[in-house]
């Protein structure tokens, strides 16, 4: 989440003594247990995917965001799109500088970082990134598919994003070259519709998801923690910890 989180054993039966060897079956032995063990390895070193499986070909979800803070409805939709495709990694990683909110106040980095990190801590699939946030300058989109290409080099890579963010997608930078290095997936909440039709995204490269727990809001949640309302169950515990200890989002005289 660095960005990557991620035998048995062999010997005789109570009772029985081993045969002795001579040189030529001890050597074979020896590099049967060496190929043994790096099988082993290797299949150790593999992620099982949400479903329980092994794939040749890491599949890869990238879940970008600015996450000020980060919710149970960015967890549920990345445990969510992790299922239906049978993720073996979802790679959480918070904006450095988001393009669309230059003229937003946006809160410090690191903060949003280690609020991801506590976020996502408890689920074995969820890793984090800081490519965004150690990048200098604005972050797009195309520049995270580059940096997580570079990292996951092997990988089917399937970003997700925010079904109303699809709608403006052809106005990112190089958007024509991202379908080559990533199949995305929109998710919103129950009843939003979008149609792409008349877009120039091409039918293959998108599939919409709808997420209940979508309803929940990062902006509805910074308002709720200024005013002093309560925000546990909206946000991980940790988070909630998190936001009280660095008082983010509110004056020092209220706690959430």
């Amino acid at each position: 989440m660095s960005d990557d989180q991620d035998s048995p054993l062999s010997g005789n039966q109570p009772g029985t003594t081993a045969p002795r060897a001579d040189s030529t079956s001890v050597g074979s032995q020896e590099r049967s247990m060496s190929d043994l063990s790096r099988e082993i390895g290797a299949r150790h070193k593999r992620r099982l995917s949400a479903r329980g499986n092994v794939h040749p070909i890491p599949r890869v979800g990238i879940m970008g965001g600015t996450f000020d803070p980060i919710h149970n409805g960015h967890l549920v939709a990345a445990s969510e799109v992790a299922w239906v495709y049978d993720l073996d990694e979802v790679i959480f990683v918070p904006t450095g500088r988001p393009v669309f909110k230059l003229d937003t106040e946006v809160t410090n980095a690191e903060d949003r970082y280690l609020m991801t990190v506590i976020a996502t801590a408890s689920n074995p699939q969820f890793t984090v990134s800081r490519v965004d946030i150690d990048r200098p300058g604005v972050t797009y989109t195309i520049d995270t598919l580059k940096d997580i290409r570079r990292l996951r080099p092997q990988a089917e890579l399937f970003f997700i994003t925010g079904a109303d963010a699809l709608a403006e997608i052809m106005l990112w930078k190089d958007a024509d070259e991202m379908w080559e290095l990533a199949r995305f997936v929109g998710v919103s909440r129950p009843g939003y519709t979008l149609d792409l039709k008349e877009s120039e995204v091409p039918d293959h490269a998108v599939d919409l998801m709808e997420i209940p727990a979508l309803s929940i809001s990062s902006t509805d949640i910074r308002h709720r923690a200024h005013s002093g309302e309560p925000v546990w169950y909206l946000v991980p515990d940790g988070v909630v910890q998190y936001i009280n200890k660095h008082g983010l989002y509110r004056d020092s005289r209220s706690q959430v």
